[in-house]
């Protein structure tokens, strides 16, 4: 907790990791944010007692800088910081698709470069944050990491040649679900239930399942068969979801996550 940590760039995530590493103990005093827009530190500061500071005074003064700006900003980021950085510093980049190798060659030769990948539900303490070392990044680095994203949700180490599939799957996951809610939502509309209600009934089952999917043990499959009666309601379900080919449409729209995430990294915007 000695070392102080800079989040450049925070918007929610950036301010969803500030307060859960407040909230886990480190003291405001060791903590610098910065912001594009100046009533945005303002509110920082205000909020949490962190000071507001230039991109380059971070860092200069920082240990570790977490850099949480969009992925096409992250260059013209990068041309800012390098002659601030020395090779000390370690560097966590939350940004979708961006390899580590993009900023070892743009900071000096053996920066340490941590490579995240976590999503929404950071801002509820539910994150599933996925952890990836660069060529200079030691096991210490990892560890210091885990402790910054461990305080919203769950991390895990992955080669990183797996983050554009960790960024489908997790990454981008959180939209799936709402857009599968969306969907039941409508269909208990159509069914004759107020939207309120149909809303609850489907974000409780959702919960539900969740935890039991956490917590059981058991495989999805046997989840759901537990649920899937001979000749019941669940089973004409399944059967016209698999009719309309709703499992193959989820592969295909994580692949097509994938790809974008690889796009990302070659520099298409």
């Amino acid at each position: 907790m000695t070392q102080t940590v800079a989040v450049l760039g925070t918007g929610k995530i950036g301010e969803a990791l500030l307060s859960g590493m407040i909230r886990g103990g480190r003291p405001a005093a060791k903590l610098l944010v910065t912001a594009r827009r100046p009533e945005r530190a303002a509110e920082l500061h205000t909020r949490y007692g962190v000071e507001a500071v230039s991109n380059a005074e971070a860092a200069k003064r920082a240990d570790t800088l977490i850099l949480t700006v969009k992925p096409q900003d992250m260059g013209k980021l990068l041309e800012e910081l390098a002659p601030h950085v020395p090779a000390d510093r370690l560097v966590i980049s939350g940004a979708a698709g961006i390899p580590t190798a993009f900023f070892e060659e743009r900071l000096a030769p053996g920066t340490p470069v941590v490579r995240v990948m976590t999503n929404t539900p950071a801002l509820v303490d539910e994150a599933m944050s996925v952890i990836s070392a660069g060529s200079h990044a030691t096991a210490e680095h990892l560890a210091h990491t885990e402790e910054i994203f461990g305080g919203v949700g769950k991390t895990l180490r992955v080669p990183e040649s797996q983050q554009d599939a960790a960024t489908a799957l997790s990454g981008s996951g959180p939209a799936y679900f709402y857009f599968l809610v969306e969907a039941m939502t409508d269909a208990g509309i159509l069914l004759g239930l107020p939207r309120a209600q149909a809303h609850d009934l489907i974000v409780q089952a959702a919960i539900g399942a969740a935890v039991m999917l956490r917590d059981s043990g058991e495989h999805p499959v046997k989840l759901r068969e537990a649920v899937t009666s001979p000749a019941g309601t669940t089973i004409n379900a399944i059967v016209e979801l698999e009719k309309h080919g709703v499992r193959a449409a989820l592969i295909a729209a994580l692949e097509a996550a994938r790809d974008r995430s690889r796009e990302l990294a070659s520099g298409n915007s």
